[in-house]
């Protein structure tokens, strides 16, 4: 087994220290465009993050389980070496890509990941705000472990590119040099995608690239203010309530659905979608 580094685990000092020095930059120095930091908010946050930690350490297990599995009947071996560490985190950002652009589009996937999206203020604060569902990407990445990735090494990719987004949630830094904005993952691109107006929804899902985006055309720059959140917010704090709202609003529609077919298509339709309604074309409101 590759012997890597807790990525996540190192980084915890860091995103503390960084999130008091973003609160503190509020006081000394306000603006009146900005949202900042407000106590109930942050403190969901906090709550749904620290929830998820102790939820992954279960979901990790049938996780690791099947990829290990999948690992052991493939032929195929990638080495972790210098040169290719930098191929995995490539090709763990496209598989990334996917998976955070299936669940934005597929609604018992969305349940999830919604939940990165219920805050109506976005600070480093928000990039904690993470799912208590966390199984529900591992199957885009069985294409690396079917190429020969250690599932070690593809943990550890998935730490890199997770710990690279927590500076992208803040509205304190603005657009960045024209070739790092073509680049990479700002936290310019990054506001577009946790707005909630019809231009920016569905938009932006690289996690280190913004690459993905321009070439499968899901990229929009950031142009007017945005208002963030859900298109239809949440009234509770509970993170409890944050946690589940989709998943219980799923099944009021399951238990109404006339046929199992309307059953079905509410799982796999993308949110919003009720019967009788067109699919709901990406970027436009649910």
């Amino acid at each position: 087994m590759p012997n890597l580094p807790d990525v996540v685990l190192w980084s915890i000092p860091a995103f503390a220290l960084l999130a008091v020095l973003e609160m503190v930059s509020y006081r000394f120095h306000p603006d009146e465009d900005e949202l900042g930091y407000a106590a109930k908010d942050t403190g969901t946050s906090l709550g749904m993050g620290l929830g998820s930690l102790l939820f992954d350490a279960g979901w990790k297990i049938p996780i690791v389980a099947v990829h290990s599995a999948l690992y052991e009947l493939t032929p195929l071996r990638v080495p972790v070496l210098w040169w290719t560490v930098p191929l995995m985190l490539l090709a763990q950002d496209f598989c990334y890509y996917w998976q955070h652009r299936g669940h934005h589009v597929i609604r018992i996937l969305w349940a999830s990941h919604v939940v990165h999206h219920s805050s109506r203020h976005y600070n480093l604060s928000t990039a904690l705000r993470q799912p208590w569902t966390g199984a529900t990407g591992w199957v885009f990445y069985v294409p690396m472990i079917l190429a020969g990735v250690h599932p070690a090494a593809l943990a550890f990719c998935s730490s890199v590119n997770l710990v690279y987004q927590f500076w992208i949630h803040t509205e304190r830094i603005g657009r960045l040099p024209r070739p790092f904005e073509y680049v990479l993952n700002t936290p310019s691109h990054h506001r577009v995608h946790h707005a909630s107006q019809g231009g920016y929804l569905d938009r932006n899902f690289g996690g280190i690239l913004i690459l993905f985006d321009r070439l499968f055309g899901s990229f929009t720059a950031e142009t007017a203010r945005p208002v963030y959140g859900l298109t239809k917010n949440l009234s509770t704090y509970n993170p409890l309530r944050v946690a589940t709202h989709e998943y219980v609003s799923i099944g009021r529609d399951l238990a109404a659905a006339g046929s199992w077919g309307d059953r079905v298509r509410h799982l796999i339709k993308g949110p919003g979608w009720q019967p009788g309604a067109t699919d709901r074309p990406e970027g436009t409101p649910a």
